[in-house]
């Protein structure tokens, strides 16, 4: 969906006829991929989610009160996207595509993070934990400066 709020964002920036003709396929694009897959499925993922912690009885570890923080991280991602989306809608480009690129990667460190607690659970330290999520980190801006610089050059 972001990819989506960084092309917007970028259509939004070119001379008419290209702008109205990207923004109306680009916003099209947005809603369904928006009400069709992004909401139910977030729906369905919390629903299925807490019904299947409650029946394992995965409620009572340690390890999963962190993966829950990290989920409603998650979700509170998920809520901003649908407020960038409202704004995109109504015409509203408050971000640059590179400020976007940079949130498009907040949700890889939350699905990062989330995925290693659950594998790995008490089998590494958490000081190793924090250290490889905050290096995934690093390596993620440095990748999207790269890209900018390539594609500005």
């Amino acid at each position: 969906m972001v990819r989506l709020f960084i092309y917007t964002t970028e259509a939004s920036q070119n001379k008419e006829p290209d702008r109205g003709i990207l923004l109306k396929q680009l916003l099209l694009m947005q809603g369904r991929l928006w009400g069709i897959i992004a909401w139910p499925s977030a729906i369905i993922t919390f629903i299925v989610g807490t019904w299947l912690a409650i029946e394992s009885g995965f409620w009572t570890m340690p390890w999963f009160h962190l993966k829950v923080l990290f989920v409603l991280g998650l979700l509170l991602y998920h809520i901003i996207c649908h407020k960038l989306y409202v704004q995109m809608k109504k015409g509203l480009f408050k971000y640059s595509s590179t400020q976007l690129r940079l949130w498009n990667e907040v949700a890889t460190l939350f699905l990062f993070a989330i995925v290693f607690i659950v594998v790995l659970k008490s089998t590494l330290s958490w000081i190793w934990g924090v250290v490889g999520i905050t290096l995934i980190g690093i390596l993620l801006m440095l990748g999207i400066k790269i890209y900018k610089k390539i594609r500005n050059d």
